[in-house]
């Protein structure tokens, strides 16, 4: 119940922030959703100089509840604007912007990328059914603790979709067992693992290839890795990753 909860309160924060765009002029609200690479670099440049004046320590935000790796380490604009930018960039979350500034790779090059909050949005709604359920209505077994939905009880008339940040596909939803939505980027993860001359091998965490040539972070999801045949598959958390 209290992570059931805990949801809650996030999708309704994340809701309150979306619906706060309604405030902006179209035009700013254009220019608040492109991944500008300037915007990229001078975040990442006042982050490289803060690390550096503090002794290592990176300007990021406490979470709490365990977040997922590419959701763990948001950046806060508090500790680096005024000092080492003027103001978090008009397409951030603190300025009305539709992206969350984070890091990833934090121990060995950190580095600045942007999750799309607008997964969020496209989630929301299905979120907001399953927490009205007593149980989630589970489908098929995926994988180990990943299931899919069944819809029809959740009362939509066909699947939601969330649209992908990598490919503009349509992106299925799957859920664990305790109840938390995840996109599955299964259909993106295949085109980069045929672009590779060598496939990674099985147990190594793969939602890494999504973000070698996008600003872009796979934001809820789970972790992947490949089969024996080279193809994505929910990674079993049973095996040492």
């Amino acid at each position: 119940m209290i992570r059931r909860n805990s949801l809650l309160l996030f999708w309704t924060a994340a809701l309150s922030f979306i619906l706060s765009g309604c405030l902006y002029p179209e035009e700013k609200l254009r220019q608040n959703e492109q991944p500008y690479e300037d915007q990229l670099r001078a975040v990442q440049t006042a982050v490289d100089q803060f690390q550096r004046e503090e002794d290592g320590i990176l300007p990021i935000k406490t979470k709490e509840n365990n977040p997922d790796l590419y959701e763990k380490y948001p950046v806060d604009f508090g500790k680096i604007s005024p000092r080492f930018m003027a103001e978090p960039p008009g397409n951030a979350f603190e300025s009305g912007g539709i992206y969350q500034y984070v890091l990833v790779d934090v121990e060995k090059n950190p580095t600045v990328k942007l999750i799309d909050l607008r997964i969020a949005e496209q989630i929301r709604s299905v979120n907001i059914r399953l927490l009205a359920h007593n149980y989630p209505p589970f489908k098929e077994t995926l994988a180990d603790n990943v299931y899919s939905l069944d819809f029809k009880e959740l009362g939509f008339a066909e699947e939601p979709y969330v649209t992908s940040p990598y490919s503009g596909r349509q992106l299925p939803l799957v859920i664990s067992g305790d109840g938390t939505l995840y996109v599955d980027y299964a259909a993106d993860l295949y085109t980069a693992l045929q672009k590779l001359d060598k496939l990674p091998a099985p147990g190594q965490d793969i939602r890494s290839l999504l973000i070698e040539s996008s600003p872009i972070v796979p934001a809820f999801s789970l972790p992947y890795t490949v089969d024996e045949q080279g193809e994505p598959v929910f990674m079993n958390k049973k095996k040492p990753a």
